[in-house]
């Protein structure tokens, strides 16, 4: 079945691309049909796994063999790969189906299928890897996937230039990962995770020079490994592209944030827990970028209009808590709130979708609001998203931060403390963008002048089954999972997936102030929400204009782009636009074909002057060639 789980969505998107020449319908059902294949059978290897600890790595083929260098085509299944099997394969399945309907317009279906199922089976080959180089290979499968799906409507200039920037600002993370695998791979000799996790405590102490200093070996390799995730999972600095990717298709944005390519660098991060528990720099580093991203990416959704790229700093922010829970050795709470993440992120970006829909493409919640009635599906789908999301009571989210937030106070060090009071400020601003979202969108007045009321109405039944599903997911997959991913159930499913120096104590007093804080801080956002942002509104734009440079500085997304675009993008331009114009026009080409045609060109021009059709022009071109003749002739 594994084998099965792995190459169905393949032999989907080979066959929904070349089945486009039976039709658009034949493409969606096929690859619709094999990736749900996929995700009923990872649910059913979940299942034996869980229940009697059958896992196994299942050699496919060896890759390559070179001298002392080995590594194999496997898929090494445990319990880490058997929950992101789950996770990827159901979150795709119900994406495709969403899309059928999503895309019903697109003249390009069979594509658009086809590259879902390749970023689906690129994932699978990420996380069943039991090697480094096939982790890469499926780490830039994913990449290229986002590529192709971020400008799918490559006529925009503005998808191919999103398209572009997360292609590149990928390549810094890739780097970095790359980086790490010739460390491990030159030092230790095997890129195989099982030996390298091995060899790790064998060299925790030796140092290397590069660069000129001094560092830990086992630190250079965590923070370069670390590098990749930054790029892929859109930590700060290298979060940028993300937002941008909105220009993609909203099932894109579902699947990219909610199962594949964003979740990659957590969980590259877990995996490599046996080499990060030895490094106590690295371990802080990743909490301490995973807690500023939280706060960083909260803070700007407060006062973004975009209704996905609201929940896509969303995203960003709730990968940070995942983040600074895995540099606290959390790593079971770091998997556990990606699980649980993934259906309520789904349920909100393909809800979202259902709103654009709606509107007809509109995408500013400033153009909304009082809709809730016309689209009651989708409202009531929306209000369970942005309920788990923000961590009510008894909801999935609610269970994973909760856990994070509380692991992250038995740490008793700077470090932890400083985790709780960042989650806590955290999930109070997710709280209030939240429900700015819901009352925007579909409460207050309806502030749209382009499209009539009367014609906004709910998605359709193909649309709208996928998000029922998701609620579902999004109330109960916290309750149902807690004691089997973080509680007193974990330590056997887990077994030697998951790796820590000092285990996860659950059974330390937790006050009750913590318990209950956070709580009411989600539930006191929702009346300050409704009263900010629908009944007295004057306030709130009161509030703006005083500080208009606080405003802008958020709305400016704290300017990192434009603190790149001053400088690395311009200087860049300026040095290329230098090297094209003095060294290729001015140079290369003045000096070279274009010189040399030049002077054939006025050679011919001169020479075309002796054709005059007298014969005595003719003699006299034929006596100076002659004598040119003789005279060399004559020298030599």
């Amino acid at each position: 079945m594994e084998y099965a789980i792995l190459f169905l969505p393949l032999l989907g998107a080979l066959t929904g691309y070349y089945g486009k020449f039976l039709g658009s319908l034949f493409s969606e059902i096929i690859t619709t049909l094999l990736v749900s294949l996929s995700a009923i059978l990872s649910i059913i290897v979940f299942y034996e796994g869980w229940q009697y600890n059958y896992y196994e790595n299942h050699l496919i083929f060896e890759w390559i063999s070179s001298g002392n260098f080995k590594a194999n085509w496997s898929i090494n299944f445990d319990p880490l790969t058997s929950v992101m099997f789950v996770t990827v394969t159901s979150i795709s399945a119900l994406v495709h189906v969403y899309s059928i309907g999503y895309m019903k317009q697109d003249p390009h279906k069979p594509r658009f299928m086809s590259y879902l199922s390749l970023f689906t089976f690129s994932m699978l080959v990420l996380v069943s890897s039991d090697n480094f180089l096939q982790l890469f290979f499926g780490w830039e499968g994913v990449g290229l996937c986002s590529y192709l799906l971020i400008g799918f409507w490559f006529k925009r200039n503005s998808a191919n230039n999103a398209a572009i920037k997360a292609f590149i600002v990928n390549r810094v993370g890739d780097f970095g990962l790359a980086l790490g695998i010739f460390l491990i791979f030159f030092h230790l000799g095997t890129i195989n995770f099982n030996e390298v996790f091995e060899l790790i405590p064998n060299v925790s102490k030796k140092e290397i020079v590069f660069l000129g200093l001094e560092l830990n070996l086992v630190t250079l390799i965590c923070v370069s490994l670390f590098v990749g995730s930054m790029g892929k999972s859109a930590q700060f600095l290298l979060h940028t592209w993300l937002p941008d990717a909105m220009e993609g298709p909203t099932p894109v944005s579902a699947l990219i944030h909610a199962a594949t390519m964003v979740t990659a660098g957590v969980f590259l991060v877990v995996r490599c827990s046996p080499i990060f528990e030895y490094s106590e720099f690295a371990m802080g580093l990743v909490a301490i970028i995973g807690m500023l991203t939280a706060v960083f990416a909260a803070s700007v959704a407060l006062v973004q209009n975009d209704i996905k790229k609201i929940i896509a700093y969303s995203t960003c922010s709730q990968l940070g808590y995942m983040f600074f829970a895995a540099g606290l050795g959390a790593y079971k709470a770091a998997i556990f709130h990606l699980f649980t993440h993934a259906f309520f992120k789904a349920l909100l970006f393909l809800g979202a979708g259902s709103v654009i829909h709606s509107f007809q493409d509109e995408q500013d919640i400033r153009n909304m609001g009082g809709v809730w009635k016309k689209l009651p599906y989708t409202w009531i789908f929306m209000i369970i998203g942005t309920l788990a999301l923000t961590g009510f009571p008894f909801l999935a989210g609610f269970y994973s931060k909760e856990t994070i937030i509380e692991l992250a106070f038995l740490k008793h060090s700077m470090i932890g403390n400083s985790a709780v009071i960042v989650g806590i400020f955290t999930a109070f601003l997710t709280a209030i963008y939240s429900w700015r979202l819901i009352f925007k969108t579909f409460h207050g007045n309806y502030l749209n002048s382009s499209i009539d009321m009367k014609k906004i109405h709910d998605s359709s039944f193909v649309m709208l089954i996928p998000l029922l599903v998701l609620a579902v997911g999004s109330i109960f997959t916290g309750i149902l999972f807690k004691n089997l991913f973080v509680g007193n159930a974990s330590g056997m499913f887990w077994e030697n997936s998951i790796f820590s120096l000092s285990e996860e104590n659950t059974n330390h007093y937790i006050p009750l102030w913590l318990l209950i804080l956070t709580p009411s801080l989600v539930i006191i956002s929702i009346p300050l929400a409704y009263y900010l942002f629908i009944k007295e509104k004057t306030f709130l734009q009161n509030c703006v204009e005083k500080f208009k440079p606080g405003y802008n500085f958020l709305l400016n997304k704290w300017y990192i782009d434009e603190i790149y675009e001053f400088l690395l993008v311009n200087p860049t331009k300026k040095l290329g636009l230098f090297f094209w114009k003095k060294g290729d026009e001015n140079t290369i080409d003045r000096f070279g074909p274009n010189g040399i045609s030049k002077i054939i060109k006025n050679i011919s021009e001169k020479a075309v002057k002796f054709q005059t059709g007298y014969i005595y022009d003719y003699a006299f071109v034929m006596l100076i060639g002659l004598s040119a003749l003789i005279t060399y002739l004559i020298i030599s």
